[in-house]
């Protein structure tokens, strides 16, 4: 008998400062990197699936981002200027 299936990993990569598209407040963003892993006897093996999200701390909206916003906007936050995800 073989045991397989899938396991959620979730990353909190970086919290940036932006502008709210949903609520338009200036506040907290969580940029989240969110893996599915491909288990095998519950041992995870590859990655299946990545995801990458901003959340607002403030009014709780979640945007799905590409990996490239996801880095650039890691990236920007590391220097300390960031723009609003448009």
């Amino acid at each position: 008998m073989i045991i397989f299936g899938t396991k959620g990993y979730l990353y909190q990569l970086a919290v940036l400062t932006l502008v709210c598209g949903h609520c338009g407040n200036p506040a907290a963003h969580t940029l989240r990197k969110r893996v599915t892993k491909f288990t095998l006897f519950f041992v995870p093996l590859f990655p299946v699936s990545t995801k990458y999200t901003t959340q607002c701390t403030y009014c709780g909206a979640e945007r799905k981002l590409t990996g490239e916003e996801a880095e650039r906007l890691r990236a920007q936050g590391a220097s300390g200027t960031v723009s609003p995800p448009v």
